[in-house]
Parts: C-alpha cells; sequence; structure tokens
C-alpha cells in the first residue's frame, strides 16, 4: 500500500481544453505551438492531454523526458529546450527531432553524432535580445551560422529567443523586432530560408493576443499558460484558459492550539533564514505532511480562504486555520493550488504522488492513475 497523501492532482480534460484555447488563439496569428512538458516531467496524464490535439511539436528541457515522450508514440516531432554540451550529443540526436543551441562546439558534436547515427539534426540558433540568459549576440550570428551550415547532417532549421526568464525581460514589439532583423541578415549571409523564427514562451501571447507580435514569429513553446491557465507576465488568468487544473493536496497531522510567536531567543531556521512572525495571538495551527522537501511554503494558496501558509521545514508545513472556512481535523486532507515554481517542485519530488484525476461530471466519482516519480 502507498500513502495518499501528498500528492498532486493532474486533470488531463482541463488542461486538454486549455491547449484547445492556447493554439487556437495562436493559429489567428499563424503561430505554431511547441507545447512544453517539462514543468511535470512529461507525466503520462499531462502527454494524453496533448495527444490529436493541434499542438505542432512537443517540447522539454530533459533527455529522460524526450524518451517517455516517445514512447508515448504522439506522432510529434519533439525539440529539446535546454542546450546541452558535447557530451551529450548522441542522445540528443537519437531523441529530438529538433534542439536549441548557442555553441558552435556542441552544434559540431551533433553532426558528428548525426553522421553516426545516419540521420539529419535539426537546430534552432538562439538569439540573445536581451534577457542574458542562452543565445548568441545578434552581431554574431550570421557568423555562426555560416560555421555551422556547412556541417553534415546538421539542419539550420531557423532562429530563436527567449524572454522573461533569467532577466525576467517582457516581450516586446522592439526586441523581437531584432530577432526578426537577425533573420533577415542571416537570409541574405547565407541564402538559407531559416523558415523557423520561434519566438519566445508562454511570455509572449499578450503581446500577441494585441497584435503586436511581429508577424514573422511562427511559433512560440507554450508551457505555464496551457498547464496553469495563466498569463506568466502577471500570474492572472489567461482568457478562456482554466486554473484548476491541478491541486496539491497533503493531510493535517497535527491540530493545536499555540501562540503566533515563538517562545525564545531567535537564531536561524534549519535553512540559515530569519524567521519573521507576526503576533495574532493564540491560534489554531496545523500542520501538514508537505514539506520543502517537497515544495516551497510560498509555491502554495489554499483553496480555503481562511488559512494562512505560515511557513515550512524540510517535511512540515504550518497554517493558522483559525479562520478556516472549512472543517479542519487531523486526518482530513487540505487543497492548494500551486505556483508554476510549485508545480516544478512537487512534479519532480519522488515523495508526491500524482495522480490523474479524469472528469466524470459533478456527482460523478473521479478516476485516478497513480505514478511513483522518479528521483
Amino acid at each position: 500500500m502507498h500513502p495518499t497523501t501528498p500528492r498532486l492532482e493532474i486533470h488531463p480534460e482541463r488542461m486538454a481544453h486549455n491547449l484547445r484555447v492556447v493554439t487556437g488563439q495562436c493559429a489567428e496569428h499563424g503561430v505554431s505551438v511547441a507545447a512544453v512538458t517539462k514543468v511535470m516531467g512529461a507525466h503520462p496524464a499531462v502527454l494524453s492531454a496533448i495527444a490529436g490535439s493541434a499542438a505542432a511539436m512537443v517540447a522539454d528541457s530533459r533527455i529522460s523526458n524526450l524518451q517517455r515522450i516517445a514512447s508515448a508514440g504522439l506522432g510529434l516531432p519533439t525539440m529539446l529546450l535546454r542546450p546541452v554540451g558535447p557530451g551529450s550529443a548522441a542522445d540528443v540526436v537519437r531523441w529530438a527531432d529538433y534542439s536549441l543551441n548557442s555553441s558552435v562546439t556542441t552544434i559540431r558534436a551533433l553532426s558528428e553524432a548525426a553522421v553516426a547515427g545516419e540521420t539529419t539534426h535539426r537546430i534552432v540558433l538562439m538569439v540573445d535580445v536581451g534577457d542574458l540568459r542562452e543565445g548568441i549576440w545578434p552581431d554574431r550570428v550570421a557568423g555562426v551560422i555560416k560555421q555551422v551550415a556547412r556541417l553534415p547532417h546538421i539542419e539550420v532549421a531557423g532562429l530563436g529567443t527567449n524572454l522573461a526568464c533569467y532577466g525576467g525581460v517582457a516581450p516586446t514589439p522592439e526586441n523581437l523586432a531584432v530577432l526578426v532583423e537577425v533573420r533577415n541578415q542571416c537570409r541574405t549571409a547565407t541564402g538559407l530560408p531559416l523558415d523557423l523564427l520561434s519566438g519566445g514562451n508562454s511570455s509572449n501571447l499578450p503581446l500577441m493576443a494585441a497584435g503586436q507580435m511581429p508577424p514573422q514569429i511562427n511559433q512560440l513553446r507554450i508551457g505555464e499558460a496551457i498547464w496553469l491557465g495563466r498569463n506568466v507576465l502577471d500570474r492572472t488568468p489567461w482568457p478562456g484558459a482554466r486554473q484548476d487544473t491541478v491541486r496539491v493536496v497533503a493531510e493535517v497531522v497535527e491540530l493545536e492550539r499555540k501562540p503566533s510567536v515563538p517562545l525564545g531567543p531567535i537564531g536561524q531556521d534549519a535553512f540559515g533564514g530569519h524567521p519573521v512572525c507576526v503576533d495574532r495571538g493564540v491560534r489554531r495551527r496545523a500542520i501538514c505532511n508537505i514539506g520543502r522537501q517537497d515544495i516551497a511554503a510560498d509555491a502554495l494558496t489554499p483553496q480555503d480562504p481562511g488559512i494562512i501558509v505560515l511557513g515550512a521545514s524540510s517535511d512540515h508545513l504550518i497554517l493558522d486555520v483559525e479562520d478556516a472556512v472549512g472543517p479542519v481535523q487531523v486526518g482530513c486532507e487540505l487543497g492548494f493550488w500551486p505556483s508554476y515554481g510549485g508545480l516544478l517542485s512537487a512534479s519532480t519530488s519522488p515523495y508526491v504522488w500524482k495522480v490523474a484525476v479524469a472528469d466524470h461530471g459533478a456527482t460523478a466519482p473521479a478516476t485516478r492513475q497513480w505514478h511513483r516519480a522518479t528521483a
């Protein structure tokens, strides 16, 4: 027998709804969608939401997840999102149809692996337009393409960029116009069509919806807007999408009335931090069986609006439940909506059970499929 908590409940039908919404909106602007599965480790429930959808590609940052995608038999091309070093070239060529790249050294290794595997590997050369994560600086791109275009069994499919990740730089008409201009320069310099222009991620959707994204951008790599139904620039609901696609559930293991402020001298907590507590007097406090080894406390929003998340240790989530709307007692389950970061950590924690929940209507019981996470 396995424990039933903590668990991550995944609703494939609701995710499939969001995927239909987002791909439909993108299609209106001539944009194809690469569905990004990395936040949930290419879980089978997520892949089932993609099956039969209008997604043009499946993208992930881990080769092990691409292997899982291949086993699912979706019949869609795959893309490796995270640039790798030369040592991983053989696995990249084996499991990914496309890969994002910014290193000539790695692309040479991909060429050698493709020759050995008697296949052609397609690359998207990443251009840094200001977020300062991966990507070649714009004035160097044409020269790099001239080098790699001569490599055997390598096809330069196009250019890409990434925004609103490391530097938090939002997509704008101006920084995306840089990508378009670089593509134009590279076409002139090399004669290559470079048809694919992968303009970014979920953060591009508001610009696209407003009709301000350059029309030459013809692909977006979308994750959070589909899986959580949110505008990633401000985490508001994305139009037409559902936000109840995933839920974290934990069990109450202690319920006591305690002071709001610890007693005695305050030093560092177990993680080197300095706790700051608000004195609300003596309150009902609950402890749940999930902690920072599974998910960050600030990544969880209680479903019950009266519950306050106070913090967490490695294995315990501490809550103020004095004003809880619903009943709280030892042994009961409490639900939480995770942030993107919370979903990422809960998905990859081997201690959180993943549950695919089928929607059969309000009165019908849910069908659940259990999967232990891999470390």
